[in-house]
């Protein structure tokens, strides 16, 4: 049987953007402390839905392996996925500095063409603030639905096409308060909850729930939220 063609789904200026931030992933005064400070919330969540100790699990657009690594020190055997190459290189030298280079391991390679290439299901595929990098972000859910065991458990995260974010994600975080690098975000490929949730359904995935996020720049603190105007999370499920 003939493997399932699936395209590259890259794009070559949001490589380029955090590849030249890369060297500083681990910093968490730098550009990347919004995902230090919101990714305890991240983790809590996932491994309260999911239980991360003994899963198999990969992340999906890894960076510098913030998240990956977490999931590694709370018992899961951890691959970190990213087409970015100087991100990788980084998220590699972290783990080896840390002593968890035997617990996670990462790979340099678009999300399509490592579903096109391997045979590896997984327990768990975390796409954390990835879907609104990508070209389509739909075909992405496929890929992602792909690779993830029957049974198995998915979460995205992403920002919401609405006037709020545009004001918050957008003006305050990367032109106001300096947060983000001007030019990380781009209003119209956030995505509407109703897309997404679609994209998921289409994927031949079960939606099991939406949940607002919330991030103050001030404190650093995060959290689950009702509200969905700006960040939100999605857990969902590929059926048995």
């Amino acid at each position: 049987m003939a493997k399932e063609t699936i395209s590259v789904n890259i794009d070559p200026k949001e490589i380029e953007k955090f590849e030249s931030l890369a060297q500083r992933w681990w910093d968490p005064n730098s550009e990347f402390r919004t995902l230090h400070h919101i990714n305890p919330t991240r983790l809590n969540y996932i491994n309260d839905k999911a239980n991360l100790k003994n899963k198999t699990v990969i992340d999906i657009g890894c960076g510098g392996g913030i998240l990956t690594q977490s999931m590694a020190e709370l018992g899961a055997k951890a691959t970190g996925l990213d087409p970015a190459k100087a991100s990788i290189t980084v998220a590699k030298l972290h783990a080896l500095e840390t002593g968890m280079d035997k617990h996670v391991r990462y790979i340099q390679d678009d999300p399509d063409e490592f579903a096109k290439n391997q045979s590896e299901k997984f327990d768990i595929v975390t796409a954390l603030e990835i879907l609104e990098h990508v070209p389509d972000y739909a075909q992405l859910v496929k890929t992602i639905a792909h690779i993830v065991k029957p049974g198995g458990k998915i979460f995205f995260s992403t920002i919401n096409r609405h006037p709020k974010a545009y004001l918050l994600a957008i003006l305050g975080a990367e032109y106001l308060m300096n947060i983000l690098p001007r030019g990380t975000h781009e209003f119209q490929k956030f995505i509407k909850p109703s897309e997404l949730s679609k994209a998921i359904r289409e994927a031949g995935l079960i939606m099991k729930e939406l949940v607002g996020f919330s991030y103050n720049p001030l404190t650093g603190r995060s959290g689950l939220s009702e509200s969905v105007d700006v960040n939100y999370l999605i857990f969902a499920e590929k059926p048995n």
